[in-house]
């Protein structure tokens, strides 16, 4: 498969803001629930801050995903 017929995932942040709007969440509630200030949440969904596992983690169990389906980029 040449790079042109490759499939476009959306990044990280993307779906982790997908995840976290299809949850009704703010970004602060987010932030709350996980142990973080807002600024943290907005940085990973701009792709600026590579969260720890604990934080991938707890962001996973708050918004019901997998670490699969919001932190796995497929090359």
């Amino acid at each position: 498969m040449t790079k042109e017929n490759k499939p476009v995932h959306p990044s990280r942040g993307l779906r982790l803001k997908l995840a976290r709007v299809a949850r009704g969440m703010s970004q602060e509630e987010l932030a709350a629930a996980v142990g973080v200030v807002r600024q943290t949440i907005g940085l990973i969904e701009l792709d600026k801050y590579n969260p720890t596992l604990n934080l991938c983690l707890s962001i996973c169990h708050v918004l019901g995903k997998t670490l699969d389906e919001l932190f796995w980029d497929e090359e």
